[in-house]
């Protein structure tokens, strides 16, 4: 309210200002909560038990790859996985589109029809190999924008040399590199809706400079790595369709919203609210804060902090069942 209608204020207003503000002094709840974020927008094929099998197998493609690289090129050859993430596909076809795809693939799968995965070789590490394998001892920067014949050539034998590698790290994986690397496009027939894996590794050979190189594979296809199966049915049953609708309404994106309180003004007491001016609204400090989804309340809450943001810590769900260690 403006600074004159706060001069006329009522007992009961004065009391009720008291009661809002607390009669002993404010203590701040230091206490801090980690939250742990999770991506709505990313898929979560494995389960934690599940990724730390599949980091085991990186390692050992990891090794396999040097000793394939060493064979090859006749030297020593160091090599890391620089990174293991799950993507949907429509994530990694739109940012094939929107950059300046240069890269070269060599498709790989079970059977040459139906592949399953790729390497893909960028043009800079590209170049490095072939150069490499052809026994040149350094590696000299080249500006073409394409390889030649015979430098495509030792390229497809690195990346089968990799795929091969791929297929000895593990006893269920029998991949077969296509017979022809392509380049720019992708060897894959995606629909956008597919979960792949991409394992980004780097190459090192003793006194040359590093190379990336990565592998995309449709996630299900390395089931058998991490100990997931799937059952083959020629029909699926009523409760399987609805497991599958459950499963794709969880990946969906819903609208929270945490309120505090609220009140109501005449539009009168609206305009003439100033800076510093005080709003009592409908609800005592202890009360818990209403979480609402799609505007619907949902669950019961304390406020907190994590991370330097506000947050929401749920105790309650409308419906009356407790939540252990519930957080938003």
């Amino acid at each position: 309210m403006s600074n004159a209608r706060n001069n006329d204020l009522s007992r009961k207003k004065i009391q009720q200002i008291l009661a809002a503000l607390g009669s002993g002094p404010i203590i701040e709840d230091t206490t801090q909560i980690e939250a742990a974020e999770y991506n709505w927008h990313q898929p979560h094929c494995f389960t934690r038990s599940q990724l730390h099998m599949l980091d085991d197998f990186t390692k050992k493609i990891g090794k396999t790859i040097a000793q394939k690289f060493a064979t090859l090129c006749h030297g020593d050859f160091n090599v890391t996985i620089a990174s293991t993430t799950q993507h949907f596909a429509n994530e990694l076809l739109d940012q094939v589109l929107e950059s300046e795809q240069n890269d070269y693939y060599l498709a790989f799968g079970t059977d040459e029809a139906h592949p399953c995965g790729l390497i893909g070789i960028p043009l800079k590490t590209a170049f490095i190999w072939a150069t490499q394998l052809l026994g040149d001892t350094e590696s000299k920067e080249d500006s073409r924008s394409d390889l030649s014949q015979l430098e495509e050539s030792l390229l497809l034998d690195i990346g089968s040399a990799v795929v091969e590698a791929l297929s000895d790290s593990h006893s269920n994986c029998d991949f077969q590199p296509a017979k022809n690397i392509v380049r720019r496009l992708l060897p894959l027939e995606l629909k956008g809706t597919e979960e792949l894996c991409k394992i980004t590794f780097n190459v090192k050979k003793s006194d040359s400079e590093d190379t990336e190189a990565y592998l995309l594979i449709l996630c299900n296809a390395l089931e058998p790595v991490v100990g997931k199966t799937t059952e083959a049915t020629d029909k699926f049953s009523a409760e399987d369709i609805s497991k599958a609708i459950l499963n794709y309404l969880q990946q969906m994106s819903v609208f929270v919203t945490a309120q505090l309180a609220s009140t109501v003004l005449t539009f009168d007491e609206m305009m003439s609210l100033q800076v510093d001016d005080i709003l009592l609204l409908d609800k005592a400090i202890d009360k818990p804060v209403e979480v609402m989804v799609n505007d619907q309340m949902a669950f019961r809450g304390r406020p907190a902090k994590s991370a330097g943001r506000y947050a929401v810590v749920i105790t309650e769900r409308i419906s009356g069942e407790k939540i252990t260690h519930g957080r938003l």
